[in-house]
Formats: C-alpha cells, sequence, structure tokens
C-alpha cells in the first residue's frame, strides 16, 4: 500500500502535468508510454510462447507517433492499412514459418499499446482539448473506483471469473453509475456544455474502462503472469495502470467530435 500511495503521488501530477502544457510535453509522455506499453505487451507475448517482432513493431510504434504527431488522425487510417499489409503480407510470404496467431499477436502489440494510446495526443489537441482529457481521466478513474466500492461492500455476482475473479456485477454496475455521477457534475460545473455530449460519455467511459480493465487481465491470465511489468512500484506495469485508459480514449475522441 505505501509504495501504491507514493507512485500515485508522484505519477499522478506528472500526468496531469505533462498533459496540461500540452503539445510537445503531451507528445512525450505519449511516446514513452507507448513504448514500454509496446514492451510489455511483447514480454507478455514472450509468455504466451509467441514469437514476437521486437524490431519491426518497435519501428511501426515510432512510425505511428511520427505520424500521429506531424499530421493528427489525417493519416491514421492509411497508416493503420499500412500496418495490416506489412503484417499479413509477411505471413503470406512466410508461411508456415509465420503462423497466423503470431502475425495477428504482432498486429495487435501495435494496435493495442500505441494507436489506442495515441488517442490521448489527438484528443488533448482538439479545442477545449485540456477539458476533455482531465474529463477522462477523471471517469475512469470514478469508474475504477465505483467499481471496487461497490463491489467490495455489496458484490455478490461474479462478472467473469474467469479473467477476474474478484470483479462482481454489482460492482460493475457502481463503476458505471459512478461514472455517468461524476461526468453529470462535470457538466453541472460547464456552462456552456450540452447534458447529452456529457451524460453519453459517461456511459461510454464506464463501459469501456471497464472491457480495458477485463481484456489486459485477460491478456496476463492467458500467459500466466501476474502484472504486465514492474515499472510502477505497487502498481506493476505501464498496461497495468492504464489499461482502463486505453479503450476509453478513442471513444472519447470520437465521440467529442460527433457529439460538440
Amino acid at each position: 500500500m505505501f509504495k501504491r500511495t507514493i507512485s500515485a503521488l508522484i505519477g499522478a501530477p506528472l500526468l496531469l502535468g505533462l498533459t496540461y502544457l500540452g503539445g510537445p510535453y503531451t507528445a512525450f509522455l505519449v511516446a514513452v508510454l507507448a513504448l514500454l506499453g509496446l514492451r510489455e505487451f511483447l514480454r507478455i507475448g514472450k509468455h504466451m510462447g509467441m514469437k514476437v517482432w521486437n524490431i519491426l513493431t518497435a519501428l511501426a510504434t515510432v512510425g505511428w507517433l511520427v505520424i500521429v504527431f506531424r499530421y493528427g488522425s489525417e493519416w491514421m487510417s492509411t497508416a493503420i492499412i499500412f500496418w495490416l499489409l506489412i503484417t499479413f503480407g509477411r505471413l503470406a510470404l512466410t508461411y508456415p514459418e509465420t503462423p497466423l496467431t503470431e502475425a495477428s499477436f504482432n498486429f495487435l502489440a501495435v494496435m493495442y499499446s500505441t494507436v489506442l494510446l495515441s488517442h490521448l495526443y489527438l484528443l488533448r489537441q482538439l479545442p477545449h482539448g485540456l477539458e476533455w482529457t482531465l474529463l477522462t481521466f477523471f471517469l475512469v478513474w470514478a469508474t475504477d473506483t465505483g467499481a471496487y466500492l461497490i463491489g467490495r461492500g455489496f458484490g455478490r455476482h461474479m462478472l467473469a471469473p474467469q479473467v477476474s475473479p474478484k470483479k462482481t456485477v454489482e460492482g460493475s454496475i457502481g463503476g458505471l453509475l459512478s461514472s455517468v455521477l461524476v461526468a453529470l457534475l462535470f457538466w453541472r460545473l460547464a456552462n456552456d456544455a450540452a447534458f447529452l455530449t456529457y451524460f453519453v460519455l459517461g456511459i461510454t467511459i464506464g463501459i469501456s474502462a471497464q472491457i480495458g480493465d477485463l481484456f489486459e487481465s485477460a491478456l496476463k491470465r492467458t500467459a500466466g503472469v501476474k502484472d504486465s511489468g514492474s515499472i510502477i512500484p505497487g502498481h506493476g506495469g505501464i498496461l497495468d495502470r492504464f489499461d482502463s485508459l486505453i479503450f476509453a480514449l478513442p471513444l472519447v475522441y470520437y465521440g467529442v467530435i460527433l457529439l460538440s
């Protein structure tokens, strides 16, 4: 508990500070998280017995970040298709030495650790991006906290026992309601904000954050590891700490664009 507290006291201000400063500071934050997250994802793959493409996925991550930092979302679809062609082109050219599972895992490694996470930078770059990004942080934290407290106090029915035995249906509902309530609180504080936008984002984050958490738990359980890494004392790895946020960020980004 002491290590978790110290890590939170150092990590949270650093995360919020680099996000607040925006521009190159947020880009630096995203780049560090993406590269460390990729390293952890590939480590999980090795525990699964996968042959991971260290150099190719690292180059793809750097290339993706350069495109996003330079052009925003303009070339994202093209970059994803290009990465798809590379990974499954390698499968086509080297099969059976490169099986489908190997190509799929390495494709997913970049998509999960880099493509999804890079939406933190894209969200921050939007008009009023700081407010939307901070809202996302607080709703994810509200979801995690609400799910933990309600689940611990009232949890009776298991949500996904094969993936995470401690998570309950009651806790999941508590997390969702916590996200919506905090979203509505932000709406009341933002005089020019649309109710529908905050309500939809509250539901979206309340669901996606929990799916992100369960997805990473399923990865670790498949690999037989407790944590994705050990870089954050008391919390594990980058993916352990940001799993809920990774799935939420793209949905918030596109949701804000559609609803604003």
